[in-house]
């Protein structure tokens, strides 16, 4: 009587540990978006306030999640070689283009309002680029 006792606890245990584990993992994939690229020479970070991006070849979209504590806009910079990007913004689920760059341009700005929240900086690139650098930071 023990053994059996003994066995369905463990048992018990076991069912409770991966049903935990499988919802850590669905958990970990649910970005509203997606990274998707192939890439030369490409250095990134992200942190909290700030993210930044430089390769010398690009094509795709890189997305950076940022958090902000209070009402403010994104200060940018943008540098490319050649090839075109279009860099967007998504604050409270709109996804709004902040800025373009094409070959040969250079830029620094800033713009795109939010308050309070996660602000996620979208890049894209229609071709491959070339030689590119990209800093955001909240303002």
């Amino acid at each position: 009587m023990r053994n059996i006792t003994e066995s369905n606890g463990f048992i018990k245990r076991a069912i409770s540990i991966i049903t935990v584990c499988l919802i850590l993992l669905s958990m970990a994939g649910c970005g509203k978006y997606t990274s998707k690229y192939k890439a030369v020479g490409f250095v990134h970070s992200n942190e909290s306030s700030a993210a930044f991006m430089s390769f010398y070849s690009f094509d795709g979209k890189m997305v950076f999640k940022l958090k902000s504590t209070g009402e403010g806009d994104l200060k940018y910079s943008a540098k490319l070689e050649s090839g075109n990007a279009v860099v967007y913004y998504d604050y409270y689920g709109t996804k709004t283009e902040l800025f373009s760059v094409n070959s040969g341009d250079e830029m620094e700005s800033h713009g795109g309002y939010f308050e309070a929240g996660t602000v996620y900086v979208i890049v894209e690139t229609s071709t491959e680029c070339k030689n590119g650098d990209f800093h955001f930071s909240i303002a």
